[in-house]
């Protein structure tokens, strides 16, 4: 059964396309921190490993939360590799094992290209579709990806 929420089906379609988008960039971006949690080496190891171990933590946690919130919405929630790497707006490099600078400036960029879809993603859903309840669900989600690449620019100070 649809949900009769105020929004027409065709906005709910479009706007769950969107935040499969969403999910498939988090999905990415959730896989591409663990592995550099796994093979951070160096100078501030420890420190690197545990702040990619946090920040991926969230990632799973938002995740689980844009599945639930494209299931609210009537639809069904994406679920394969294939599917993420086909909607991600972000690039992986895989046999890569980049230092441990490059990670912070390639997880920097990563953050920093979801935080522009988002702020797209956010007056659609305002403007266009209507949904105020995703545009404040994805305003939460770029704040938070706002914070996360503060705290990786920083290492750049």
């Amino acid at each position: 059964m649809q949900p009769n929420i105020g929004i027409s089906e065709k906005n709910l379609k479009t706007v769950t396309t969107i935040l499969s988008t969403v999910l498939a960039d988090a999905v990415v971006l959730y896989t591409k921190t663990r592995k550099f949690h796994w093979n951070v080496a160096g100078e501030s190891f420890m420190e690197l490993h545990l702040l990619f171990e946090k920040q991926y933590n969230e990632l799973e946690e938002a995740i689980d939360e844009i599945a639930e919130r494209i299931n609210k919405l009537g639809a069904k929630t994406i679920g394969t590799m294939k599917e993420f790497l086909d909607l991600t707006n972000l690039k992986e490099a895989p046999g890569a094992y980049p230092d441990r600078k490059e990670m912070l400036k390639e997880l920097l960029a990563d953050h920093e290209t979801i935080i522009v879809h988002l702020r797209k993603a956010v007056d659609q859903c305002t403007d266009e579709f209507k949904d105020a309840g995703t545009a404040d669900f994805l305003t939460g989600l770029m704040e938070d990806h706002e914070t996360n690449a503060w705290k990786l620019r920083r290492y750049f100070a």
